[in-house]
């Protein structure tokens, strides 16, 4: 059975919302060789609505490794009830049930589906039991403002820590299973 592995990038009072106004953006090869590792083992995107038509225009034209090969070379589900806006390459907007169509995701052969940034969509797998592994980057900054992740207060869900490690860029990288 595959597995649905939430990547997130959350400041540290728990934002996940823009995280490129928050975010440490200096070379960084532990978090990258981190973002390879995940991204390896993945060869399905889920995204919210939100997140494609933010990323659509403009990561086929982007240059930013490991992800842009990763993320306009992999098949791309999106969450929506409404047509999809942008051209980009191998993505198809869900036409069933969201937790239908992710059980029987995870029910076929293949390697890891990934959910990236798309807060709402996220919470929704989380709150419905969908979601196996949380690979979370936590930065050292305190955002204030913007959605947060963890913001369901009727969701209790056990975690298991995987693995923690410090970056040099002081990065803080979690990895819990779900169970």
């Amino acid at each position: 059975m595959r597995r649905v592995v939430l990547y997130e990038l959350l400041s540290l009072d728990g934002v996940a919302e823009s995280p490129d106004r928050w975010m440490p953006m200096q070379e960084d090869t532990v978090y990258l060789d981190n973002l390879r590792e995940v991204i390896r083992r993945q060869d399905t995107v889920l995204l919210g609505r939100a997140m494609y038509d933010e990323w659509a225009p403009i990561w086929p034209d982007m240059d930013m490794e490991p992800f842009s090969d990763f993320i306009n070379g992999t098949p791309k589900y999106v969450a929506t009830s409404a047509p999809l806006n942008h051209p980009w390459a191998n993505t198809e907007r869900i036409e069933q049930p969201l937790t239908s169509f992710v059980t029987q995701l995870k029910a076929q052969e293949g390697g890891d589906i990934g959910v990236h940034g798309s807060i709402r969509l996220a919470q929704t797998l989380l709150f419905a039991g969908l979601v196996d592994e949380l690979r979370l980057v936590v930065a050292p900054t305190l955002a204030g403002t913007g959605r947060k992740l963890f913001d369901n207060q009727d969701m209790l869900r056990r975690l298991t820590l995987n693995d923690g490690r410090r970056t040099p860029t002081g990065l803080v990288l979690l990895s819990y299973s779900v169970t």
